[in-house]
């Protein structure tokens, strides 16, 4: 029986927090015996509000900017991220007004990273809009779950396909990772109403992901047993929120409302293994906020040796509403070899 496909998910994701310097550093991920050179590095500030999350990746090239909580237009700094390294990635100054190393603020970060592979279904395309409904090529040789498109050239905002939205396949439906809004159905204008496919992703005449001479970046994920989930699950309002079974320990989780929206309280809510190293796990970030780190007890949730369960009645998390979610591995449940994850 086949566990997993990818034993050691540090190859392909790693989470790193850091502080703030006067100037120029270096990180490094904690696993120095594990090297993993990064294509997409996302940043946030955890310790005050009103910074924003910013996007770096390999294919646009290391010193260009987008921000996920925002519509904005691509950015261009030499002193934000400086390098995509062996093992990590450099830094600047505060070229992204402190976005990513501000020493005046005494910040502290998160940042999440991964390696563009299809092995590990990640692929980044680039790509420039003609206006008309057409497909795009990618190389994940597996449909992808979730797929993140930006237009680089504009203000405009993230559209988001999830194969769990608007029924099977979510070739109707459409988020905005920008906004907190709930689920729409855009069929012909965001995806041509066609669902991906092992080697495209399908295109309408909306210019949120296609207008005519635009330019665009979209992050597309495909599903890998025992590192990767996209799945969806539904609260139940109550501190003894459900089990979400995803056959690995997550290093990451973000998950949005689907069914409700239109307030600050149904947002993209991300969790992860290194800003709190036990349960209950309650350093929540928002993608579409630049709002800081919520330490209260909000949206708390497990990670468990198999899945992760919300821990309390909010909206954000564990609401009477449905929720999608994504999430990458710290370690397979059972790997390879026989071998089952430990616990927290």
């Amino acid at each position: 029986m086949a566990y997993t496909t990818i034993d050691n998910p540090e190859l392909y994701f790693q989470c790193k927090i850091y502080g703030f310097t006067t100037g120029a550093q270096s990180i490094t991920f904690d696993n120095t015996e594990t090297s993993m050179q990064p294509d997409m590095v996302w940043i946030k500030s955890r310790s005050n509000a009103g910074y924003n999350h910013v996007i770096h990746d390999s294919v646009r090239g290391v010193t260009k900017v987008i921000r996920p909580n925002l519509n904005n237009d691509e950015d261009t700094y030499s002193d934000s991220l400086t390098s995509f390294d062996s093992n990590g990635f450099g830094l600047g100054g505060d070229g992204t007004n402190g976005e990513v190393n501000d020493h005046n603020q005494s910040q502290n970060y998160i940042a999440w990273c991964w390696k563009e592979s299809a092995t590990a279904g990640f692929d980044i395309v680039s790509y420039t809009g003609n206006g008309s409904n057409r497909t795009i090529s990618h190389s994940l040789s597996a449909k992808p779950a979730m797929i993140f498109v930006k237009q680089r050239s504009a203000d405009r905002d993230w559209w988001v396909y999830n194969k769990n939205l608007h029924g099977t396949d979510g070739a109707t439906g459409v988020l905005y990772l920008s906004d907190n809004l709930a689920a729409g159905t855009s069929a012909t204008t965001s995806w041509n109403s066609t669902a991906p496919t092992t080697s495209v992703f399908s295109l309408g005449t909306t210019v949120g992901v296609n207008a005519d001479s635009g330019t665009y970046i979209a992050y597309l994920f495909a599903e890998k047993q025992g590192f990767s989930k996209f799945g969806t699950y539904e609260g139940n309002n109550t501190a003894d929120g459900p089990f979400i079974y995803t056959g690995f320990r997550p290093a990451y989780i973000m998950m949005k409302s689907t069914s409700t929206g239109g307030s600050a309280t149904y947002s993209w809510s991300i969790f992860d293994n290194k800003r709190s190293s036990y349960n209950i796990q309650r350093s929540q970030l928002e993608a579409n906020t630049g709002d800081a780190e919520d330490t209260g007890d909000t949206a708390d949730i497990d990670i468990l040796s198999n899945g992760f369960k919300p821990r309390y009645s909010p909206n954000d998390t564990n609401g009477n509403n449905t929720y999608i979610y994504m999430a990458f591995a710290e370690q397979p449940f059972v790997n390879s070899k026989g071998v089952p994850a430990n616990a927290r």
